[in-house]
């Protein structure tokens, strides 16, 4: 018998596990006026919204990153587009009613020795609230912490649902 043959052992993926990730795609794009606007235009006519963004730019190229309303439906626009695209999960996180909210979940985080990768806010507030969304080095521990200390998490259902 081979090594792990018979274990039992799945192969699940993030996308196959139950927990409120958000999908975030990272278009690569030459550094150069108009690509954004190539891209961003390739939504229009569909039920895709941007729900946020960011851009980290090189001389010669630039990383942009989206968060979408619709993420199948977007991940279908942008590889008919040709564009090269790494897709990555993050989690959203409602603020909180604080004077220093952010305080509030990196400190939570911090707590429970979790690094944050990225941060940026959403340009939609699900359920009226504003929100971020954070990549960080553990997920799944990220959303037991936050959860535990009674932060409300946003899916992507609240992201279609915020248009």
């Amino acid at each position: 018998m081979s090594v792990g043959e018979g274990t039992g052992t799945g192969f699940a993926t993030m996308r196959g596990r139950n927990y409120p990730a958000l999908r975030q795609f990272t278009v690569f794009l030459e550094n150069r006026v108009g690509q954004l606007l190539e891209v961003i235009r390739r939504f229009e006519g569909s039920k895709v919204r941007i729900v946020a963004l960011s851009i980290n730019d090189a001389t010669e190229c630039a990383f942009v990153r989206f968060l979408l309303s619709h993420p199948e439906q977007g991940r279908d626009v942008l590889e008919r587009a040709g564009l090269t695209m790494i897709e990555t999960d993050l989690i959203g996180i409602e603020l909180p009613d604080d004077a220093q909210p952010l305080l509030q979940i990196c400190t939570a985080l911090l707590q429970a020795e979790i690094n944050i990768v990225q941060a940026y806010p959403l340009i939609v507030h699900p359920h009226g609230r504003p929100a971020v969304a954070l990549m960080v080095d553990n997920i799944e521990l990220a959303l037991e912490t936050l959860g535990h200390k009674g932060f409300r998490m946003i899916t992507e259902a609240d992201l279609a649902d915020a248009e």
